[in-house]
């Protein structure tokens, strides 16, 4: 791959450290917590594909019925000539707009998976062979330093990632994205929105049990890693609408009085019959809210496009004039 091009900006322990103090912080805490990136090992990202395909699961079909039909008018909106993908994984969405943009130079995808950026540029690039990628090895949470490549620029954030994060979380990442903005580049996101919640849910906790052996998968992750002793069978999926913060949330339940032990910590974590980990949240949005969120970071939304049924939207926005200064994860 001759335009292939990878920057490795995390150490080969990062994602060992990361666990252990996620999970050292999470569970002495109170409630308890876990990030849901502890989810994506391979069964945990296999499980996920398999989510997608739930007729109760809508947002991944929703986002790529909007990227099919506009994706035209957003490479005419954005007039890229970069394409920064943060958590870009396989980049399967991602390629129906590369697909509407001749004038590409560079593809820049961020991920913390080696494996998953050089198998996509391969696709890729046997495809457009003219293109130039320039993958990082990085969490997007983390600062983030952009190569140089030609402008305009168009910063993707798809699959409603944006709503694992609380809002102060979304304030900082979002002011670290108009960061590294230019005057002419954009920004296009996805986000779910507020809707029935009978049918949030149901996309949450699927009759099949696919969301619940997700959501177990975590203790698999942690037991593997760090020698810890969970058991996924003392543990139910709980999937809980909150009204107030109009969010999911994903929790581990413990069935009965237990303890585990995570020998790689010298941890022994104690748990009450019926105590719970929060292992997710995910927001869902409002375009109001979403036009707010975008203005306090300097970002003005001028693009909103939803799916047929309302179910989920992309926002295109822009820089504002006023120059800002920050980092991801800053």
């Amino acid at each position: 791959m001759s335009d292939f091009q990878l920057t490795r900006t995390l150490d080969d322990d990062a994602a060992e450290k990361a666990l252990r103090a996620d999970v050292l912080h999470g569970l002495t805490q109170t409630p308890k917590s876990l990030p849901p990136k502890w989810f994506y090992d391979a069964r945990g990202s296999d499980l996920f594909e398999e989510i997608t395909r739930l007729p109760e699961y809508y947002p991944t079909r929703a986002e790529r019925e909007i990227l099919l039909e506009r994706a035209q008018e957003i490479a005419a909106a954005s007039r890229a000539r970069t394409l920064v993908e943060l958590g870009s994984g396989s980049s399967a969405k991602t390629r129906h707009l590369i697909e509407a943009m001749p004038a590409l130079d560079t593809y820049i995808p961020v991920d913390v998976s080696e494996s998953a950026l050089a198998g996509a540029a391969g696709v890729l690039l046997a495809s457009h062979p003219g293109l130039r990628v320039h993958a990082l090895l990085a969490d997007f949470t983390q600062p983030l330093h952009l190569p140089e490549s030609p402008e305009p620029r168009l910063v993707v954030f798809l699959g409603g990632t944006i709503g694992n994060l609380v809002p102060a979380e979304r304030a900082t990442f979002l002011a670290a994205v108009r960061a590294m903005l230019s005057p002419g580049d954009a920004l296009l996101m996805g986000t779910d929105l507020v809707k029935e919640e009978s049918v949030l849910v149901a996309a949450y906790d699927d009759a099949q049990g696919v969301t619940a052996e997700f959501n177990k998968n975590v203790l698999a992750v942690i037991d593997r890693e760090l020698d810890a002793d969970f058991h996924t069978a003392d543990f139910d999926h709980v999937a809980v609408w909150n009204r107030e913060q109009e969010w999911m949330e994903m929790r581990l339940r413990a069935r009965s009085e237990l303890t585990v032990k995570i020998r790689a910590l010298d941890l022994v974590v104690a748990f009450a019959a019926g105590e719970e980990i929060l292992t997710e949240i995910s927001a869902k949005f409002r375009q109001e809210g979403v036009r707010k969120e975008l203005a306090a970071a300097g970002l003005e939304l001028t693009q909103w496009w939803t799916d047929a049924a309302g179910r989920f939207a992309l926002s295109l926005s822009v820089a504002d004039g006023e120059v800002r200064t920050g980092s991801l994860g800053g």
